[in-house]
Parts: structure tokens; C-alpha cells; sequence
């Protein structure tokens, strides 16, 4: 009787699975990647707004609500290219990780999403820097760029060094949904490895049942 597949079987599978519905949307789909860029900037304009009501609130009754409102729309663009050039990456990564065949290389390639999930910490926060120094023209309070990058820079070394502290926790938490489109690629990946790990699982249990 052979032996069931392996955990990296059933991922390797699943990664193949996933590849081919994606080749196939996007041979039928016209505008294919406009609408893809159009779906990522209305999930990061939705994660900002999400993040300011739960987080933020009482900024929104202030007289600064008009450049809250205005910084959405550079945020949700900016994230959009980020996420973008992150699915590309992943896609070529998927590619070149189904084509070896050494579980070792495989997981090296994967390990690249986090990577991107380390880089996409620092676009949140250049995105943030950049539109907020953008819409102050705007809303004629100019700022110097290289201020407005020694306020975020502040807040993340107040973060990192009294990471509990009540309005610390709510940059943290800002910042996590912010970061939650560029994640994806990561989630769905751990998803996949967990999944294919506990069918191997039930494989092995159900071929030891039957042997015995």
C-alpha cells in the first residue's frame, strides 16, 4: 500500500489550484488588472475608514475632519500600487516555487511573503507621511516633508518603546489594518500550509487504520 501524500503534497496541490483559477480569470476578465487595482484601493480606502471610526472617532467631529477625508483618497491609491506589485511578486514567486522540487527551496520561496509583509510596515507608514504632507496644501497648512516623516517617526519609536500605552495601542491597531491588503498574500499561504497539514494528518490516520 503506498504511503498518502504529504503536507507539502496537498500545498503544492492547493498552490495549483489557486494559480489556475487566477490564469483563468484573468484570461476571461477584460481590464483584468485595472479591476484588480480598483478592488485593492477601495479594500485599503475601506480598511483607513474602518480604522479612523474604531480607532479615531472623535477626529472625525473636529475641525480637521475635512484633511482626514482627503488623506483616504492618496492612501487607498498608494496602498493599491503597494498591493499590486505585492500579487505580482507572489504570483512569480508561486511559479518558480511549483516548479522545484526540493520542499527546502519551496519554502524559501514562499518565506519570501513575509518579506513583503515586513516592507508593506514601512509603505503604511511612507503612505501616511506622503499623503499628509500632500494634502496640507490642500487644506493651506503646508508642512515640510521631512517634518511630517519626524512625527511619524515619533510615533513609531513611542510604539516600539511603550508599545500598551492607550494611544500607542490605537497607532498599533491603525497601523494592522492598514496593513491587512498587503498581509493577503501571507494569510492565504499560512491558510493553505495549516489546511494541507491536517489533511495530510487525517491521510496518514485514515491509512493506519486501514493497515491495522
Amino acid at each position: 500500500m503506498k504511503n498518502p501524500p504529504l503536507a507539502f503534497d496537498y500545498w503544492r496541490q492547493s498552490l495549483k489550484h489557486f494559480l489556475e483559477i487566477f490564469e483563468g480569470a484573468r484570461g476571461t476578465t477584460r481590464y483584468f488588472y485595472v479591476k484588480v487595482f480598483a478592488a485593492f484601493a477601495l479594500l485599503n480606502f475601506a480598511c483607513y475608514w474602518w480604522a479612523l471610526i474604531t480607532a479615531y472617532r472623535k477626529l472625525l467631529f473636529t475641525e480637521e475632519r475635512l484633511e482626514f477625508f482627503l488623506i483616504s483618497f492618496p492612501v487607498g491609491i498608494l496602498g493599491a500600487v503597494f498591493d499590486c506589485l505585492s500579487l505580482l511578486v507572489t504570483l512569480y514567486i508561486i511559479r518558480r516555487a511549483l516548479s522545484t522540487r526540493s520542499n527546502l527551496k519551496y519554502m524559501s520561496y514562499l518565506s519570501i511573503d513575509i518579506v513583503i509583509a515586513v516592507l508593506a510596515t514601512f509603505w503604511v507608514l511612507f503612505v501616511f507621511m506622503f499623503s499628509g504632507w500632500l494634502v496640507s496644501f490642500i487644506v493651506a497648512q503646508p508642512e515640510s516633508l521631512p517634518g511630517r516623516a519626524n512625527l511619524y517617526q515619533g510615533r513609531v519609536y513611542d510604539a516600539l518603546s511603550n508599545p500598551f500605552a492607550s494611544g500607542n495601542l490605537r497607532n498599533i491597531y491603525f497601523g494592522v489594518i492598514m496593513g491587512a491588503s498587503a498581509l493577503l498574500p501571507t494569510l492565504v499561504h499560512a491558510g493553505m500550509a495549516g489546511w494541507s497539514v491536517m489533511r495530510a494528518g487525517a491521510a496518514w490516520t485514515r491509512a493506519k487504520t486501514q493497515r491495522s
